[in-house]
């Protein structure tokens, strides 16, 4: 029990350690998106955060698998270098004890990994794609920031505010410049007020109206332009709301994917339960990889780990790639990724037992 306790604390360190590394690099280039698109006026600026802590179930339930693996990895080659691993051993440890505690944890890993997964990463997910078309509706207007130039929803002018007034919701010191019409390239038209607000409308248009200003029309060729005075100028700044789009498959509830059977909502299932069912795959090939020698330090053996866990992920991807194009049968689907993680996982495992000793004396006789 006490070599038990030492090999579970030991691998969860290093797999919480990894596992906050990850987020915190993962999290950071999200952030820097998410600013990126607040920055251009795509999103409010007041929604980053929540972009944010939406993301991070979906993410989480990427980087546990991967946290998982190399913690094993970097554990375990620790035990190795240190020659702890070798006094288990000599005191009648083997690596199939070692390889059962592991997975063991493995489970419960699992169990967390599929809640998130299946329940907790596509409520996020649903949630995310509704704050985006929410968002994407009110662009130009939740966007304007004062002394910078914002494109309207619509695309149909340029707006230019001095300063907002945010309890009356009053734009102070307008200047509007509408796009030029098909035909009429060289046609300007700027307008000039010193205040106005955006009006919504029942049929979900927005209107800017400016009040007490002046309109200069004119073409560029010309040195003639037209002044117009006005108490109230509008301009339509988004258009009708358009009938929301049909969701996607990757933000359906779970239960919703199991009553569906269309290809597509069979690859996102499948999908979502092969990265929780991954874990125990990646334990089976974790545990044996880890094994290094002193003279070659914890990482000896961190490249190849690493090409088989991306040679796993990207093989799972391509597999569901090609079940939603319905070149291969939805009973085959990714589960014949697993076996063949599981074959090698086991090759491993028995590679220095009796039966993995005979099998390989009995295949280079036969050579």
């Amino acid at each position: 029990m006490l070599i038990f306790r030492y090999l579970i604390k030991e691998t969860l360190k290093s797999q919480m350690a990894v596992f906050f590394i990850l987020m915190a690099i993962f999290i950071t280039l999200r952030f820097v998106r998410v600013l990126g698109d607040a920055s251009d006026g795509d999103i409010p600026a007041g929604l980053v955060l929540g972009f944010l802590g939406l993301y991070a179930p979906i993410l989480s339930s990427l980087v546990l698998p991967i946290s998982a693996y190399l913690g094993i990895l970097l554990a375990h080659g620790r035990l190795y270098v240190d020659s702890e691993m070798s006094v288990m051993k000599a005191c009648g440890i083997s690596e199939w004890y070692v390889t059962r505690v592991m997975l063991l944890l493995s489970v419960f890993i699992m169990l967390l990994t599929g809640f998130i997964t299946l329940y907790l990463a596509p409520s996020a997910a649903e949630s995310e794609y509704i704050l985006r078309e929410k968002a994407r509706s009110e662009a130009g207007f939740s966007a304007i920031m004062p002394g910078r130039f914002t494109q309207t929803g619509n695309e149909k002018a340029v707006i230019f505010v001095r300063d907002v007034d945010g309890k009356n919701d009053e734009l102070k010191r307008v200047f509007l410049s509408q796009n030029q019409q098909e035909g009429a390239e060289d046609r300007v038209r700027v307008v000039q007020a010193q205040t106005g607000h955006i009006q919504n409308n029942p049929d979900g248009t927005r209107n800017l109206v400016l009040r007490e200003g002046v309109q200069y029309e004119g073409r560029q060729t010309e040195k003639e332009y037209r002044k117009i005075a006005f108490d109230e100028y509008q301009i339509q700044i988004a258009d009708e709301d358009q009938d929301e789009p049909r969701r996607k498959v990757s933000v359906l509830p779970t239960m919703d994917l199991w009553q569906d059977d269309s290809i597509e909502a069979r690859a996102e299932l499948q999908w979502r339960i092969a990265i929780p069912l991954s874990i125990p795959f990646l334990v089976l090939i974790a545990v044996p990889l880890s094994s290094v020698d002193p003279r070659q330090g914890r990482f000896g053996k961190m490249f190849p780990a690493i090409l088989l866990y991306l040679g796993y992920f990207l093989l799972l991807l391509a597999s569901r790639r090609v079940l939603e194009d319905g070149k291969i049968p939805i009973q085959l689907g990714l589960w014949w990724v697993h076996g063949i993680m599981l074959a090698i996982g086991i090759a491993l495992i028995v590679r220095d037992r009796r039966i993995g000793t005979a099998l390989r004396a009995r295949f280079l006789g036969r050579v």
